[in-house]
């Protein structure tokens, strides 16, 4: 028991020593020590309902504690989700997959249940802009954090940028580090803008040192061979892909962009006419 918490029933019963402290104070204190706030806001009434139900104490612990458990996962699962830092929070159960057919659906759910993530393999989702890429490793990222994975979302802009800082400021190493303990590191828009020399070398670092140590979900709106105009040199870019295809599942989504579709669709429903209304007739004298 913590020194706190001695103090603190020590303080209580020196104060009760004339009156004895009520249970629930004490109840209401342990609880907390023992952080579990779920037990400590469901007991008293899930007692009521199990007294007038007939059940027992163990089952009426066993309800209590499940409660706690159950409460404790979904906090688990927020807090993954805050630190996974998503620009906006998608499931697959939002995504159209019809509206891309190349894109091989069976794939993406077995990928969503994070198996790849515990043999340390790769993604990438390669495709024209406006087919879902992003909104794919989005799903993916909060699938992964659902099922109790560390996800780290980065657009590759921002990542490069954070690397160039983390070098001039002495700190790479530990970066590098921070980002090497991810599950699943995503990399969001690679090949949307080139990268400098030191850029692409600091990235290129980056999926060295997770190649078969941790899952990388890379998004791009290039094919494969068009990946030296972003690194600048095709010595460096099949090394790259050396590293990032191997043990990786490649998924496909060129097709029409969703994006310009769904605003063709808007912009047809809002210039579409109101439908004619026909004035009934007037009643005879």
């Amino acid at each position: 028991m913590s020194s706190t918490a001695t103090t603190t029933i020590t303080a209580v019963a020196a104060a009760g020593a004339a009156e004895p402290t009520p249970p629930a104070i004490l109840l209401a204190h342990h609880l907390k020590e023992l952080r579990l706030p779920t037990c400590l806001r469901e007991y008293d009434r899930l007692a009521r309902q199990c007294a007038s139900e007939g059940v027992d104490h163990v089952r009426y612990l066993l309800r209590l504690v499940e409660l706690e458990l159950i409460d404790r996962e979904r906090r688990l699962v927020e807090r993954r989700i805050k630190a996974a830092r998503f620009p906006v929070t998608k499931s697959l159960d939002a995504f159209d997959f019809l509206t891309i057919p190349a894109l091989n659906k069976p794939l993406v759910m077995d990928l969503a249940r994070g198996g790849f993530v515990d043999r340390r393999e790769n993604v990438i989702a390669v495709g024209n802009s406006g087919t879902g890429k992003t909104h794919i490793a989005l799903g993916l990222g909060l699938a992964a954090c659902q099922r109790g994975y560390s996800v780290l979302w980065k657009s590759a802009a921002t990542l490069v940028n954070e690397l160039i800082e983390a070098r001039d400021e002495k700190h790479l190493l530990r970066y590098q580090k921070s980002l090497a303990k991810v599950q699943l590191l995503i990399v969001d828009e690679l090949g949307f803008v080139p990268l400098s020399k030191t850029g692409a070398e600091l990235l290129f670092d980056v999926f060295s040192q997770r190649h078969e140590r941790g899952a990388t979900l890379v998004t791009s709106n290039l094919p494969f061979d068009e990946w030296t105009e972003v690194f600048g040199s095709q010595r460096l870019t099949g090394a790259l892909l050396d590293r990032l295809t191997h043990h990786a599942h490649v998924l496909t989504c060129n097709g029409d962009s969703y994006r310009l579709a769904d605003a063709k669709r808007r912009r047809a429903k809002q210039d579409k006419p109101p439908a004619k209304t026909t004035a009934e007739p007037m009643p005879l004298p």
